[in-house]
């Protein structure tokens, strides 16, 4: 079978979904293009400010997509490269598109917070509070582990390191231009682009080659995890509009270049599937205790998140991309748009490795250990060699792309997880939904106690972030609970997407779209916890006891929840 026709089948049907589908979100949450979002009635020139859709869907998927769309649907290939393609499509358009417009609508209409702020008016300030430290711990875990690999890519690859220090220097140039009027958005763009590919030439040339300076590896893994710590809460502290915003409008152009090769390179190549659409892992993975059903549901589903549906998104949504916002009719692009391309990276991912038989595939990231980045940046650039770039050039380019895009994952991550800690200083809300209740808010945060005043400050919220994880990367504590991860990330878009549900059910609006979503992405979380516990019990005390605080905090939401619906039928 031509692989071509899977990009072209998820294509259309993308394409299909935005306008169809999205046109029915539209009017069932209501839109309107009148009413005035934060980004206005809360400038302040740090993290709210009106901005560009063009700048804001460049910094939004940035943001979301990194390495995640690339990885995860490759590691998913040990069950086939069928069940990959329809998780991929049918949940990025049912259930990932739908999560992700909503998280941002929602946050629009409620200030810019969190979806956090949101689950308050529907299951009150206790299960605010909980899924709020239920964020920050998840996003302290992405800082930690993506400041080890960020470091560790600086060190394998020297070239990266130069290329990410140089978008991080071009970045606040690009937005002086732009802000302060010396150039429009197109012509600061027309200058701009071609420097962030010279940047990457540079980097080829000039590695910044730490381990060479130092002496050691070890020695250069130390400096850059330092480095990267400061960098984020430099970043954090910064508004948005002068580092995070620029840097990830530009990164952008970088992943949609990625993007268009790997497309026409398909479409010009025309590869043929090798692997087997469906397989049993017990076949080739010695040991493996799932056969195909069992393993397939619901490890599919949790490896595979970033392309499909992803709880991290309704952080972003909710977080950065709600504050810039400009007008509601961006809630489409932006929220779903966004969501919609990245379901065709991990498409473009999936055909990269389909093209293998599943022995070399297996021998490759089994017995070889090869990274499942580097497979891809292997497959697209055979791909690309149609349009008479090398293969060599072609591997190193792509390699570069993705690896760029971690430190992206990183700095956004900080900025949420600073949101996250400000919000749980926070009293309980004193209005109802959509009213600006900042001002009564603040009058209650002024008579708080000493330490919660702390604790909502923009510099103690970062440094304590920054402190966190700092520990946890230098102990190796955050290595030990990342397999948790896939599973706590799906399970925060459950939580997401229970809160939609109750949105809608109490504002008397259609819920079934929600609800089926809701309770599959529940049902898949709450398995792949079990699993996880009961296979590390006794083996990794700190993951088992990480795992059974998720399981016991998904129980009382899901108790809430009950209660909830039980009094919004009541009161219908």
């Amino acid at each position: 079978m031509n692989a071509s026709w899977l990009l072209i089948l998820g294509g259309v049907l993308f394409l299909l979904a935005y306008f169809i589908y999205g046109g029915y979100l539209k009017r069932v949450f209501g839109i309107d293009p009148q009413r005035p979002c934060p980004s206005h009635t809360h400038e302040d020139g740090v993290d709210y400010t009106p901005t560009s859709p063009l700048v804001l869907f460049g910094h939004h998927f940035a943001s979301i997509a990194g390495a995640g769309p690339i990885v995860g649907p490759i590691i998913a290939a040990m069950f086939g490269w069928g069940p990959a393609f329809l998780w991929i499509v049918i949940g990025c358009i049912f259930v990932g598109s739908m999560h992700d417009f909503a998280a941002l609508f929602l946050s629009v209409r409620n200030q810019g917070r969190s979806i956090a702020y949101v689950i308050e008016r529907e299951l009150g300030y206790v299960g605010r509070q909980i899924f709020l430290f239920f964020c920050l711990a998840s996003l302290i875990l992405v800082v930690t582990v993506f400041t080890i690999m960020t470091a560790q890519s600086f060190v394998s690859t020297p070239a990266v390191a130069t290329a990410s220090c140089l978008f991080i220097f071009m970045a606040p140039c690009f937005a002086i231009t732009t802000r302060q009027k010396m150039l429009g958005l197109a012509e600061a763009s027309i200058l701009f682009v071609p420097l962030l590919f010279l940047c990457i030439w540079i980097g080829t040339v000039l590695p910044l080659d730490l381990t060479a300076l130092l002496g050691s590896a070890s020695a250069a893994q130390v400096t850059w995890r330092l480095v990267l710590l400061y960098y984020c809460f430099v970043a954090s502290i910064l508004p948005v509009w002068f580092m995070l915003q620029p840097r990830d409008y530009l990164n952008a152009y970088l992943l949609g270049a990625m993007m268009i090769l790997g497309v026409v390179g398909v479409l010009a190549y025309r590869p043929q599937i090798n692997m087997p659409a469906f397989v049993n892992p017990q076949d080739y993975f010695p040991g493996c205790k799932h056969h195909v059903l069992p393993g397939l549901l619901p490890l599919l589903f949790v490896t595979i998140a970033c392309g499909a549906c992803s709880g991290f998104h309704a952080l972003v949504s909710s977080g950065t991309s709600s504050k810039q916002l400009d007008n509601e009719r961006h809630i489409q692009p932006i929220g779903m748009g966004a969501m919609m391309v990245e379901g065709l990276l991990a498409i473009l991912a999936v055909i990269s490795i389909a093209q293998l038989d599943f022995g070399q595939y297996f021998t490759q990231i089994n017995n070889d250990n090869v990274p499942p980045a580097m497979l891809f940046s292997r497959g697209i650039a055979v791909f690309v060699s149609k349009l008479g770039i090398s293969t060599e050039f072609g591997t190193t380019f792509i390699a570069l792309a993705v690896s760029a895009f971690m430190l992206t994952s990183l700095d956004t991550a900080t900025r949420l997880a600073r949101f996250i800690w400000q919000e749980l200083a926070l009293p309980a809300s004193t209005e109802t939904e959509g009213a600006d209740d900042t001002a009564a808010e603040q009058a209650q945060a002024a008579q708080a106690a000493p330490w919660k005043r702390a604790m909502a400050n923009r510099w103690i919220a970062t440094g304590g972030v920054v402190i966190l994880s700092g520990i946890m990367v230098f102990t190796g504590s955050g290595l030990q609970v990342w397999p948790v991860f896939g599973a706590s990330n799906q399970l925060l878009a459950a939580l997401t997407l229970i809160v939609v549900f109750l949105w809608l059910l109490r504002t008397r609006r259609k819920t079934l779209f929600a609800l089926i979503p809701a309770v599959f992405m529940m049902t898949i979380s709450i398995w792949s916890l079990v699993i996880l516990v009961i296979d590390r019990w006794g083996k990794n005390k700190l993951l088992s006891g990480v795992g059974v605080f998720l399981l016991a905090m998904a129980l009382l939401i899901i108790g809430l929840t009950i209660k909830t619906v039980q009094r919004l039928r009541a009161e219908a």
